[in-house]
Order: C-alpha cells, then structure tokens, then sequence
C-alpha cells in the first residue's frame, strides 16, 4: 500500500492540471463565444475508420467504448451502425420489476429498478436508444428522491416512455411525458384543481413552468442557431409570462391516478401507477386560458381537447427545435456546440426531410452525422466531461463487470458518484446546462455543465471508488473476505494480468481497452512508473494499479 500513498499523492497534483489543461483546451463558448457560426469544417475523405475514431463515436452513442463494439462499428460504418441501432427494440425495466414479488415496503424495489438500468445500460443491444433515452431524462426529470420514493415501478415505466420514444416523434414524448402519474406526482400536475375561490383553491403552476423552461422552450426566445433573441435595447425577450403560466396550469387541471369515480379518492396501485393519468371532467378548468403566443384555448372545449391544444402551441414554438438540439448536443457529444451546428440539427428537428416536425430518430442521427461531431482536427468546441456514470459503465463494459448474483446492487450511486439514474436532487438535473466553473472557463464565456458536481468531495469519493474497484473487486477476489457478497460487482483484467511482469505492455493493454491505444506520453509514462513500484511477482496488484491510474485519469474523463 506504501506505492499505492505515494501514487496518489504524485497523481492527484499532476490530474489537478492536467484536467485544468484539457477543459481549457476542450470546453469553449457557449452561445456567442468564439465558435465560428458559418460552415461546418470539411470531413477528410472518406477512409476506413480507426480503433481510436470508433472509440470516439461509441463513447458518445453508448454506455461506453469496447473493443469489441469498436470492431463492428469499424466493420459496418457509422451510419449503417446508426441506421442498425435504430431499428432495435427498447430494453424496458418494467417487466423486469413486475416480475419480482412484492416487497414489504414499495421503496425497496428502487434498488431493482437501478439493477435493471444497469442491466440495460451495460447489455442492452439497443445501446444507441438506451444513451438518448439517457439523455432524455436528464432533460425530463423524474427522481426517487422525493415524493417517487415509493413508486419504483412507476419510476421503471417512466424511463421506459423515454426508451420507448428516443426514436419516435417530439410531439408524442411530449404527451406521453404529460400525462404519466411519475411526472404528475413529480411536479404536482396530478390532483390539480380548477379554481375555487370559496376554499381557496388555485391551480398548481409547477408543471406549467417546467414544462415551458425546462423539457420544451427556455427561458428565452431563440434564434435557430440557440442564441437569444434581442429587442431594440439588446435585452433577450421572455418566451412567457406569469399570465401564460397560469393559463397552461389550468389547462393541467383535472387529471389524476386512473380507475376511480371520484378524483379525490384516486390512488396509486401498483397497476395505475404505470398508466396514463384520467381526466375528471368536475375539476377541470373549462374557461378560456392564455396560451404562448397570444393564442389561446376557447372556452367549453373538453379536457382533452384542452390538453391537445396546449401541447400543439408548446411543440409548435420555434424555440423547440435548438432548444432541444442545445440539450441532446450537451448530452451527448459537446458542452458548447457552435450556433451553426445547433441551427443544423435544429433545422432538422423542424423537417426530417419529408415535411415531419419533431422526429426524433432524425435529429439524433442528424447530430451524430454532423461533422462537428468528431472533427478530424482538434477545435476548441470538441468535446465534454464525461458523467461520473458514463465514466463508471465505461469501466465495467470494458472489463465485463458482473456479479455472482447477476444483479447490479448499486442503488446509492448518487452518493458515490454525485448521479445515479433517475436520482437526481430536483426536477434541474445534477448540474445546469449553462454552468460555468469560476476562473479560466467562465472568464472565457464557456460552459462546463459536468464540473457542477466535480467537487473535490465529489472527485474524491469517485477516485475511491475505482480504486476499490481496481483493487478488491476483481474476478480474483479471495470469496472469504468479509467485503464480498454475491451482489459484489466484479471487472475481469485476467488479460491484463497475464502481462503484468513487463510494466509497459501492461499500460498498453490497459489503454487500448479503456482509450484505444491513444495515451499520452505523460500518462504512459507516470502509470509505468507507478507499476514498476509493485514487485513483478504481484501481477495482480500490478494491473489493478494500471487500470486505477488510467480510470481517473483526465484523458479517460474527457470526451472528445
């Protein structure tokens, strides 16, 4: 343990500027800064792709790069890859979690509701659709830290609406999001009541304010390219006002839990929990309400006739499209996207080429097919910090993580590694879109929105948890050891054991799983250094120390 000590001091210094130097180098401006808004750069000619390149795409498109998902995608092209991944069918969580008995306490099968997104995000096939879907509930927020705490299966089946829509159309997910019971209990939408000045009762505006802000329009009107919309004195304009949230909160009036006569007996079961909400015509609001845009919805029209209306004028706002465009760039390839590559895949979210708005299955391939999405030269807008998670499921595909169970029993993933799935602190996500650290890159106008959770509490709690990751729970760990349990999960390095006894063969091994070869001299050099501390006739300890220094180092955190 003493090379281990001094490892960890002589890598903590050199990380602190190392990761200094790439998100300087790597997270630029943000709507306005120094990106080029005029043409995408020209992609070189059309070659077969590197191990490296195939890395970069998978790292974007799923839960991790591998070799062996590298060598198909080299094998097929990106697009076919894409067009392939498309067509695959969502892998749900749902069934899994109606297939296990009931608990006594509801809140117990969160733990299996975490288990099956492992699951899925680490086997699924439909890798592509499991990371948007990903994505997409990083922008539509539900959390079990709250009032879903117990209600897993209905926390399951609202990941699995976003699985299921990844591909489909905006405009659908939009309703679909509307009116299930996770998002109505979430953000107060279910039980809403037209008013009754007689017992004070008023509309809830909670999920009228979010919806508009943060799952459709912003806070803003935008161009098409993402930046705002300036009046004569240069001042951004208000997509809406307090009148507009008022009158979209009395659209949401009158839905509740499905299957009962009367909405204020309504009640989850595990059954409605995991069916669109029910209108109850007695509490809906059926005045005239003011909607964005000066429209607005006439009075005596039905419940749902309302609601078709509200959701039409949200879809139908130009800001959706770089809304949206802005929020999935972010996700999934870039903190800061250029004005001219988000007014591109914005411009296909509005047409996919036939006429259609809000599909889905265009604007993703539109954003991966881009050639801003892994420019051959380095730019300054290239790239993100990758979530603590993604660093995570990275490490376990790459070494097939698996337990003795077979469960993924990891249901405090959000203490360990400041996120979990569907754990987030409030209906904002772990971190803002538009976060920026202070000092170099908040001087410069740029956005870093992953550093918001990279504490040093935070980095360091993540930095154990590879360690111990590396160290004790491998394939070889001795079964007696009191740390062990069948839920244990576990990497297997045994190829890179095998070569422990010649330090820098090791390191390469090391880097051609988790970085494709591509290491820097710095790094190769400091992690063979570190190795050739460790007695050659302790190969085990040898390669976790390899993979330990390389899994927290910048250039596996960053994602370009």
């Amino acid at each position: 343990m003493g090379s281990t000590r001094t490892m960890i001091r002589a890598m903590d210094q050199w990380r602190r500027c190392s990761l200094g130097l790439v998100l300087a180098v790597s997270l630029t401006a943000c709507g306005g800064g120094s990106a080029d808004p005029g043409s995408p750069p020209v992609p070189p000619p059309s070659v077969a792709l590197s191990k490296a390149e195939a890395y970069r795409f998978l790292n974007q498109t799923t839960f991790g790069a591998t070799p062996a998902e590298a060598a198909r995608v080299i094998d097929l092209g990106i697009e076919a890859w894409i067009d392939d991944q498309l067509q695959r069918p969502p892998s749900l969580q749902l069934p899994h979690l109606q297939s296990l008995p009931s608990p006594l306490f509801p809140s117990q099968r969160q733990a299996d509701r975490v288990d099956a997104w492992f699951r899925n995000a680490l086997h699924g096939d439909d890798q592509l659709r499991q990371r948007v879907a990903f994505a997409l509930s990083e922008i539509f927020v539900v959390s079990e830290l709250g009032a879903l705490a117990a209600q897993p299966w209905g926390m399951a089946d609202f990941y699995d609406l976003l699985a299921r829509n990844a591909f489909g159309n905006y405009r659908d997910l939009l309703q679909e999001v509307t009116l299930h019971p996770a998002m109505g209990v979430y953000l107060s939408m279910l039980g809403n009541e037209k008013p009754n000045a007689a017992l004070n009762i008023r509309p809830d505006e909670n999920y009228a304010r979010e919806l508009m802000q943060l799952f459709s329009i912003g806070l803003y009107e935008l161009n098409i390219d993402g930046t705002r919309v300036l009046d004569a004195r240069n001042e951004p304009l208000p997509t809406y006002d307090q009148s507009v949230i008022e009158g979209y909160a009395h659209v949401f009036t009158g839905w509740s839990y499905a299957g009962f006569a009367e909405m204020r007996n309504a009640r989850p079961t595990y059954d409605n929990q995991v069916v669109p909400m029910q209108v109850y015509p007695a509490y809906h609001d059926s005045n005239e309400k003011v909607l964005l845009q000066n429209r607005s919805v006439p009075a005596g029209q039905t419940p749902e006739q309302d609601l078709a209306a509200a959701l039409d004028s949200i879809f139908e706002h130009p800001n959706v499209g770089p809304f949206l465009a802005r929020g999935l760039l972010q996700r999934l390839v870039t903190s800061n996207p250029s004005p001219a590559y988000i007014a591109r895949v914005a411009a296909v979210f509005n047409n996919n080429g036939s006429g259609v708005r809000g599909d889905l299955a265009a604007t993703v391939k539109a954003i991966l097919l881009d050639p801003e999405a892994r420019p051959a030269a380095a730019m300054d807008i290239d790239g993100k910090l990758k979530e603590p998670l993604l660093r995570l499921t990275q490490l376990w595909r790459a070494y097939d993580a698996r337990s003795d169970s077979g469960r993924y029993f990891f249901p405090f993933a959000y203490v360990v590694l400041g996120q979990g799935p569907q754990q987030s602190p409030s209906v904002f996500n772990f971190f803002s879109p538009d976060y920026a650290p202070p000092g170099e890159i908040r001087d410069s106008s740029l956005v870093a929105p992953e550093m918001q959770i990279a504490t040093e509490y935070q980095n360091t709690f993540v930095s154990n948890w590879m360690f111990y990751q590396a160290f004790f729970f491998n394939t070889e760990i001795d079964r007696s050891n009191p740390q062990f349990n069948e839920d244990s999960i576990l990497i297997d390095f045994m190829d890179e054991v095998g070569v422990a006894d010649d330090s820098a063969a090791l390191v390469a091994s090391v880097a051609d799983t988790l970085l494709a070869g591509v290491i820097s001299d710095t790094l190769r050099d400091e992690t063979v250094g570190m190795v050739e501390r460790i007695p050659a006739d302790q190969p085990l300890a040898r390669a976790a120390e390899a993979i330990y220094l390389v899994a927290t180092s910048p250039e596996y955190a960053y994602q370009r």
